[in-house]
């Protein structure tokens, strides 16, 4: 599945969302693979921010609205960003299609 702006996405089920010494961790809770530390994924602060925006009631387009103008820039950069995101998050099962 491919990210698309028009579509809106939330967390799965299937993983819990920590925030850990400044740090944004998500982990699986079932692994896919033997080593547990693979399933990780550590958010940096920008993506912690668009974390917190996929709440299953915006669609992408607006939770590249809402970051363009937290961090006051243009658009299209934070789309490709945040699009880029989404698309890893989808093929790890963080993420689902609302």
């Amino acid at each position: 599945m491919t990210a698309e702006l028009g579509r809106i996405y939330l967390p799965s089920s299937e993983l819990v969302a920590r925030e850990i010494e400044g740090e944004f961790i998500l982990v699986p809770l079932t692994a896919n693979r033997d080593d547990a530390e693979d399933d990780l994924f550590i958010l940096n602060d920008t993506g912690a921010e668009i974390w917190k925006l996929l709440d299953g009631k915006r669609n992408l387009a607006q939770v590249v609205a809402a970051l363009a103008e937290i961090y006051a820039a243009e658009a299209g950069e934070i789309a490709r960003d945040v699009l880029a995101l989404v698309d890893e998050m989808l093929q790890k099962a963080i993420l689902i299609e609302a």
